[in-house]
């Protein structure tokens, strides 16, 4: 996603950089590969620890709905953030101030309908979902709502992701290999959107 996105020429603010659900000395944490990738990344969050980054003095901590910074980037990235938030406009309205003229917002979030959500769907009332997470999205709900907050959605595509590196039931295991053998023919299943949009 970052590679598709975001051009190594670019300075990149990620929102919400510490809570990617991976531990910062891993390599598939999106904001070292952000750091690897590109000219300049600046990250903010509500928290985090300053002792583990070698570059404290690139960080700010603030709310991803008010943040104010006094610079501005090319890219705003938010990895699965916008489904953690109460007010999703205003960190899109926070986003828009941020970037540079030609500037774009990148991010990422599950999928309401997901294989693993319609499956689950039919088995009990909800889906197990992160227990901080305010709202699901589908394209048209996000498509909407970045249209009601001044923005245009450039492109939505899927990543097929499966990421399992604990011990599984064999329930799960069969839910892997169908959600395996979905995603040869379609990406409406597949688990995560990536969205880039541009001020209107």
């Amino acid at each position: 996603m970052i590679e598709a996105f975001v051009r190594p020429s670019d300075e990149v603010l990620d929102v919400g950089f510490w809570g990617q659900s991976v531990r910062p000395d891993s390599p598939h944490w999106p904001h070292r590969i952000l750091l690897e990738h590109c000219a300049h990344v600046h990250g903010l969050d509500l928290e985090f620890d300053a002792g583990q980054l070698a570059h404290p003095e690139n960080y700010t901590k603030a709310s991803a709905e008010t943040f104010s910074l006094d610079r501005q980037f090319d890219v705003v990235f938010a990895g699965d953030l916008i489904e953690h938030l109460s007010n999703p406009g205003l960190f899109l309205d926070a986003s828009r101030k941020h970037l540079k003229p030609g500037g774009r917002l990148v991010l990422s979030t599950p999928s309401a309908f997901n294989l693993f959500n319609l499956v689950e769907k039919l088995a009990k009332d909800e889906p197990s979902v992160n227990s901080d997470h305010t709202c699901y999205f589908n394209p048209k709900t996000i498509r909407q709502l970045f249209a009601k907050n001044g923005w245009k959605v450039e492109e939505i595509s899927y990543i097929y992701s499966l990421g399992a590196n604990h011990r599984e039931s064999l329930k799960k295991k069969i839910q892997n290999a169908l959600y395996w053998f979905a995603s040869l023919f379609t990406t409406k299943y597949l688990e995560t959107m990536a969205i880039v949009a541009v001020p209107a």
